[in-house]
């Protein structure tokens, strides 16, 4: 089995496991700071970009995930969108993908979990994987389990398939930023190409 943390636009490796493994997602779990949980990655002409959605009383802790609420005091939905639609809108599939999306940059939620989980139901939905099954309580890993909550033992090695990116003439390939990133790029073969990425010790089988 894999646990999963709930996060901002997942990672290949988190659709990855997401199509070939028995999944949970963590929401008994607390909420960890400058962790996926709010945070992605994407890529921009100057690199790799982390994106991150901000959080009222992020330093509290042992805040349960699922009490999070989003911040608006500053505009980070605004600063958000216009960083996917820079780095993204000459990328094949942008624009075909670009109005599910917008509207997660345009509406309010209260919540940081019921914002991840609708943005994760989307890419599920656009990656043709199931749902991860999800649990209120906190989930204690058992032998064998790879665990991909931050803060815990580092894992296998995650090997990604590689595919032509934005900005491939100028940067080499950035492996295992947000699916969104491997979504605008080759569209339906997503699939396919998550088929062909592994972990070394083969924990998601």
């Amino acid at each position: 089995m894999t646990i999963l943390p709930l996060a901002y636009l997942p990672s290949v490796e988190y659709f990855t496991c997401l199509q070939r493994d028995e999944c949970v997602v963590d929401l008994g779990e607390h909420f960890v700071k400058r962790s996926v949980r709010n945070r992605a990655r994407i890529l921009a002409t100057d690199g790799v970009m982390e994106l991150t959605a901000h959080v009222c009383h992020a330093n509290r802790p042992g805040q349960p995930m699922r009490d999070v609420r989003l911040d608006y005091s500053k505009r980070w939905q605004h600063q958000h969108w216009g960083a996917l639609t820079a780095s993204y809108a000459s990328s094949p599939y942008f624009e075909h993908y670009a109005g599910r999306f917008e509207p997660f940059y345009r509406r309010t939620y209260e919540f940081l979990a019921d914002y991840d989980l609708q943005l994760l139901e989307l890419l599920c939905t656009l990656a043709r994987v199931p749902m991860p099954r999800l649990s209120d309580r906190y989930v204690e890993a058992s032998e064998g389990d790879l665990d991909l909550r931050p803060k815990h033992t580092q894992g296998p090695a995650f090997v990604a398939e590689p595919y032509i990116q934005v900005f491939s003439d100028r940067r080499p390939f950035a492996a295992n930023l947000s699916f969104a990133d491997l979504l605008f790029a080759e569209g339906p073969d997503s699939v396919s190409i998550l088929a062909r990425c592994r972990h070394e010790a083969s924990c998601c089988r």
